[in-house]
């Protein structure tokens, strides 16, 4: 194990060790949060259960469709937009302003259009995600050497066939970032989502507990999405530095 890993296992243990003994002491009771390890049992047995399988299910199909959209529109927006300079130079300021719009503010409208199923989150999730892998790609295709581009030009490859032997290969591990960051903004957006308005799915049940007091539940689901999101990224940092190490850097 890499010495920055031992370094970041020992503070996550650490920390845990510190919330157990506060816990556990009575300094946080247990109406306010359970010590991590009865949460950890309290997850256990409800994957176990299978009471939460449905809405687990739901949240991970939205949140998939949400990182699959806006990587495509993500990458194809970005080839497109890195080849129209004058479009690029119009848009970037409103890029780097993006997030300060409040986008679950269009949520009311999407239930009009949409109704309560899952193309709300799903949008919600595509928004905040798309922006993301829309910016590394256009990164990533800012760093590819004009040596390639030149000898594109020289077996006289269209546009489309320069993205697909040349630019987006080269720009890879610029990719694999913005589908790291897309993967996070989707799990935000689409929990998110389920908060606000929803019939089902972890976010509407994390909310339902809250409600009702009930931190076995709450607690519990609160921790599975961290794994799962962590867990995606985790894989995917480890691909980026693949690559990367294969490039040299």
């Amino acid at each position: 194990m890499r010495r920055a890993g031992l370094y970041r296992l020992l503070i996550v243990g650490a920390l845990l060790a510190a919330l157990e003994g506060l816990c556990r002491s009575g300094a946080i009771t247990p109406f306010t949060m359970p010590a991590p390890s009865l949460i950890v049992r309290d997850l256990s047995r409800i994957l176990v259960s299978g009471s939460m399988t449905a809405a687990i299910v739901k949240t991970l199909q939205d949140v998939a469709m949400a990182v699959v959209l806006s990587v495509a529109v993500g990458i194809v927006l970005g080839v497109a937009i890195h080849r129209w300079r004058a479009l690029r130079e119009a848009l970037e300021p409103l890029f780097a302003t993006y997030y300060a719009i409040p986008v679950y503010a269009f949520y009311p409208l999407f239930i009009v259009l949409f109704g309560l199923g899952s193309t709300p989150q799903v949008l919600i999730g595509f928004m905040l995600a798309m922006i993301a892998m829309l910016m590394n790609t256009l990164s990533g295709l800012d760093r590819v050497p004009r040596v390639l581009l030149r000898t594109a030009r020289a077996y006289r490859l269209g546009p489309l066939e320069t993205a697909r032997r040349i630019t987006l290969p080269c720009a890879a591990p610029f990719l694999v970032t913005g589908v790291k960051l897309a993967v996070s903004y989707a799990f935000i957006g689409v929990v998110g989502a389920e908060f606000i308005m929803s019939r089902d799915g972890l976010g509407y049940e994390i909310n339902f507990a809250y409600n009702n007091f009930d931190n076995s539940i709450m607690y519990p689901l609160i921790l599975l999405i961290l794994l799962l999101s962590a867990g995606l990224n985790m894989s995917l940092h480890t691909w980026e530095r693949t690559l990367l190490t294969r490039r040299g850097r």
